[in-house]
């Protein structure tokens, strides 16, 4: 199932639920998933996600679930294109692991970095000039230059 207009999200499910409009629903297997297809007054429209991409469920159970809790018992199930086997191959968000990683990475970062500003707000000792410190790098620099100069 991919991408289209026809779709409809599930707050406007819920509302055509409580309102008595809808008049079936269709679940539809395929190699990601199941899909729900919703039939109310002379419309057809496909369960949307929040992006507008029509929603997948991985497993039959959950989606019987959801479909229970706002009030749809009955439906029609189609499995002809449901592939079990590309369920193990196939991620919808591939993409979640790295994003994870990442954000752990930068929360450990910004907790080093909170920490190192403690410790230099904590520390007693009198502050250092700008030219101080930059006459101290460039004696660095000027003996790593020298020590160079010599070797070649």
């Amino acid at each position: 199932m991919s991408t289209t207009a026809n779709t409809i999200d599930h707050v406007t499910l819920e509302r055509l639920v409580e309102a008595g409009a809808v008049r079936g629903a269709d679940i539809i297997g395929h190699p990601g998933g199941w899909g729900v297809v919703v039939k109310y007054g002379m419309t057809e429209r496909a369960l949307a996600a929040r992006r507008g991409a029509v929603r997948t469920f991985r497993k039959f159970e959950t989606l019987v679930g959801y479909l229970k809790d706002i009030g749809i018992a009955e439906y029609h199930v189609n499995a002809a294109n449901f592939d079990a086997a590309a369920l193990k191959t196939t991620r919808v968000r591939p993409d979640s692991a790295e994003r994870m990683r990442s954000a752990f990475e930068a929360s450990a970062q910004t907790k080093r970095m909170q920490q190192k500003a403690a410790e230099s707000l904590a520390d007693t000792r009198p502050n250092v000039s700008h030219e101080r410190a930059m006459s101290s790098v460039q004696a660095v620099i000027d003996t790593k230059r020298k020590k160079h100069a010599a070797k070649a």
